[in-house]
């Protein structure tokens, strides 16, 4: 693929991945991320007959988006997730599908773990015939902003400094510039913030761990967690961020990502210097109608 840093340990992701399964995984966050797919694909006046669904362990957004006439493929690194649909095996964060031939791909939640984003976004982007959809939602930036803070601060008073616990997520106008640099037209991105509540910030940690979404950075600390440390985070968290009821408040940054495959039909900017009237004209004129 290219030279990008690895920054995830995919191999130890996928194994937390299947184990989450195998105990029964915490889908809350996805089962919402797919209800609020589902409904933005609603609002696009077009018929989508073959698609992809890409990086997920979960069937979960493949089964919501089935349909008669629909073809459905998913994606993902083993084949320990597939499910009872059709299912592709992707090496090395590659996609294994001829050049324009889907009209859809669509991702939920999976996209955060990509070690090369903007080459799998470029895949995305070839894979799509022309005036087809990408449509993806993954974890932004701001998120687990409090568990971040609160281990941090833990650690920095009882171990002397701070180590990588909470993956550094991209922020919108990251995601923005790639969305661009890999050829996607009409590109939008924006986000939503969730906020989930939990009597202390174990819960946070066993949903996590539930999710198959605990650390799995490839610079993490091998040493084992201080029993002190922990306790120490969790009371800054419970100190910073409880509500008056006592419960912790938990932020999820949702970032949607959207971008069509370029076709002759859509619309285009204007082009430069194409305006029939100057800026300056333009104020002059306000000013006479003032």
């Amino acid at each position: 693929m290219t030279d990008a840093p690895v920054i995830f340990d995919r191999a130890l992701l996928t194994r937390r991945q299947k184990r989450a399964l195998a105990q029964g995984p915490a889908d809350f966050l996805l089962a919402a991320t797919v209800e609020e797919l589902v409904a933005r694909l609603s609002a696009v006046q077009r018929e989508f007959v073959s698609a992809l669904d890409v990086g997920g362990p979960s069937p979960m957004l493949a089964d919501a988006l089935a349909r008669p006439g629909r073809d459905i493929v998913r994606v993902c690194d083993d084949p320990g997730f597939a499910g009872a649909g059709r299912f592709l095996v992707a090496e090395g964060e590659t996609l294994p599908v001829a050049p324009a031939s889907v009209d859809l791909v669509v991702s939920a939640l999976a996209l955060q773990w990509v070690n090369d984003l903007p080459g799998l976004l470029a895949q995305i982007r070839r894979a799509l015939k022309p005036d087809g959809l990408f449509l993806a939602c993954l974890v932004g930036a701001a998120s687990l902003s409090e568990l971040r803070a609160s281990f941090t601060a833990a650690e920095a008073e009882l171990e002397g400094g701070a180590s990588p616990r909470v993956a550094p997520f991209g922020d919108v106008r990251e995601l923005g510039a790639l969305m661009q640099r890999a050829g996607f037209a009409l590109p939008v991105v924006d986000f939503e913030t969730l906020t989930v509540r939990y009597d202390s910030m174990f819960g946070l940690m066993a949903d996590l761990r539930a999710m198959g979404a605990t650390n799995a950075l490839v610079v993490r600390s091998r040493k084992p967690l201080r029993r002190a440390t922990l306790m120490r985070a969790a009371q800054i968290y419970a100190d910073r961020y409880s509500d008056p009821d006592g419960r912790v408040r938990a932020s999820f940054d949702i970032v949607w990502l959207s971008g069509w495959a370029p076709h002759e039909s859509q619309q285009k900017p204007a082009a430069r210097g194409s305006a029939q009237m100057s800026l300056e004209e333009a104020l002059k004129a306000t000013r006479r109608q003032d």
